[in-house]
């Protein structure tokens, strides 16, 4: 068998089974893979139910995987807490922390 035989054979194939001709097409140009398996260009799901390929977007924004989320934010910074020993306070101490902080600034600042 040469290279050419088993990259051929290597390359996937459009796996649509035409009940008239009782086979599979079996193309293997352009052929791309979709949840219902490999189609090529004339039987994917659009092209099966009568409409046009959809166009590619934007995409994704650059920094998109690069920019930690708040709660990814927070899961490292209990990691580390974790990992030093320390142990960060429930979410409703530091709520009942931040209520009386700003309780606080609220009357310092309604007194002058």
């Amino acid at each position: 068998m040469t290279a050419w035989q088993r990259l051929a054979k290597a390359l996937p194939e459009c796996g649509h089974w035409d009940g008239t001709r009782r086979q599979y097409c079996r193309t293997r140009d352009d052929v791309h893979r979709y949840l219902i398996g490999y189609r090529c260009p004339l039987h994917t799901p659009a092209a099966m139910a009568g409409r046009p390929e959809p166009q590619p977007g934007p995409g994704m924004p650059a920094g998109a995987w690069s920019t930690l989320s708040p709660l990814a934010a927070s899961a490292v910074f209990d990691a580390r807490a974790i990992a030093s020993g320390k142990r960060r306070a429930h979410h409703h101490a530091e709520y009942r922390a931040a209520q009386a902080a700003v309780a606080t600034t609220r009357k310092d600042s309604t007194t002058a």
